[in-house]
């Protein structure tokens, strides 16, 4: 079954990502206040953005994943900005430097 990973931006300027098999549904559910509870306390919602998935388990990992990322993170996938969700992707843990300054090169 079909199914659609989406962003959606509410009143307070925060995002709320989902995952859905009728988007046209969900988010007529946001907008209403029966969509969750983070929505509800933050209508209204507008879409910003959603990707479609071959089947809803798919869609339901991407979200799972996104719902992890930075809001720049977010923005520049909305965006399609690549370079910057590379850059935005890449490890910044100290141990992480140390460990490729070891490397022999």
């Amino acid at each position: 079954m079909k199914g659609y990973m989406y962003i959606l931006e509410c009143s307070d300027g925060k995002y709320y990502t989902g995952s859905t098999i009728n988007l046209e549904k969900r988010l007529k559910e946001h907008q209403t206040g029966v969509g969750s509870n983070y929505t509800a306390k933050r209508l209204p919602v507008r879409l910003l953005y959603y990707e479609e998935f071959a089947d809803i388990s798919l869609a339901f990992y991407r979200e799972k994943r996104i719902q992890g990322w930075s809001r720049a993170k977010k923005q520049a996938l909305m965006l399609k900005n690549c370079k910057e969700l590379h850059d935005l992707a890449a490890c910044k843990n100290e141990s992480h430097y140390t460990n490729l300054d070891k490397r022999k090169v």
